[in-house]
């Protein structure tokens, strides 16, 4: 039997997840699919270079601060009281 709270409501995640250098990634997997040059010396250079570019000079994102259980819990003890 749990705890019934009348006004606890949970917000939907907005965060679209971003992959970096998606479009980069997708060329060189289908190059390898198509050619079989998975040293990516021949057919598939071009797009393991532009791989590399984009994981080199595109900045990691930050990560978002989860609040921790304790803080969750003093929360909702105020509305539990």
């Amino acid at each position: 039997m749990g705890i019934h709270i009348k006004d606890l409501k949970v917000r939907p995640r907005k965060a679209k997840i971003n992959v970096m250098c998606q479009p980069q990634l997708t060329a060189m997997l289908g190059c390898w699919a198509a050619s079989d040059d998975l040293h990516s010396v021949g057919a598939c250079r071009d797009a393991a270079q532009d791989l590399f570019h984009c994981m080199k000079t595109t900045p990691m994102p930050k990560k978002m601060h989860r609040p921790t259980i304790n803080y969750h819990l003093a929360r909702l003890g105020k509305k539990i009281q």
